[in-house]
């Protein structure tokens, strides 16, 4: 699979399962978000995987595995034991390793989902791990979060914005920050969920299978 370039780096040419990257800050919504990506590439016929990142537990992995959502044996766990995005960026060896182990004992596998341990803005992803990202950001976080143009928020390949069921609650204006987010982002691709309701999640599986899977 050729994969597609992301922030003007130049693509991989990966052979085997597409790799998937989804980072955010803590408490964003990364989990719940796999766990509704789950059934709907399963609806879609899309076999997959997933790596999980923590700090020193493997607590993420751990609440997947017992989801009944999938296979336990296709969640793997990495621990970064340090600043989360230097796993996923500065030195990604632990998540290759872990992928390409799921691609071992899994061959059919398809896509594999690799969570980042939550992070600031800061966090992006390398191009030797993963094809392509998203980053999650959520409306109880801050409707200034668009404006302070982290790298997640400008660089990612789809910007998810979670809970959008707590604007109300938190004094977000939800049209304004999507609005605020398109216009950082230059228009580049956006999505508004609310994971608890499943809100959003079709067209996040669909824009990975138009851009990564069947592109």
């Amino acid at each position: 699979m050729d994969a597609r370039p992301s922030s003007g780096a130049v693509p991989l040419s990966r052979v085997g399962a597409a790799r998937i990257g989804i980072g955010g800050p803590v408490g964003s919504g990364k989990t719940a978000l796999l766990e509704r990506l789950i059934p709907a590439f399963a609806k879609r016929a899309v076999s997959i995987a997933i790596v999980t990142n923590d700090l020193v537990t493997a607590e993420d992995a751990e609440r997947i595995r017992r989801s009944g959502l999938i296979d336990p044996a296709r969640v793997a766990a990495v621990e970064a034991g340090a600043c989360p995005h230097t796993v996923i960026r500065e030195d990604p060896t632990l998540n290759i390793a872990a992928a390409d182990d799921l691609e071992a004992l899994f061959p059919d596998v398809e896509l594999i989902l690799i969570e980042s341990g939550g992070d600031n803005l800061a966090s992006t992803f390398s191009l030797d791990l993963v094809d392509w990202w998203m980053f999650v950001i959520d409306v109880a976080g801050g409707d200034d979060i668009p404006r302070k143009n982290g790298p997640g928020v400008l660089k990612c390949d789809l910007l998810v914005v979670n809970k959008t069921d707590l604007a109300p609650y938190v004094g977000v204006d939800l049209d304004q920050m999507a609005s605020q987010a398109r216009a950082a982002r230059a228009d580049r691709p956006m999505v508004l969920t609310n994971c608890r309701k499943g809100e959003g999640i079709d067209a996040i599986a669909d824009r990975i299978m138009a851009e990564v899977l069947f592109r």
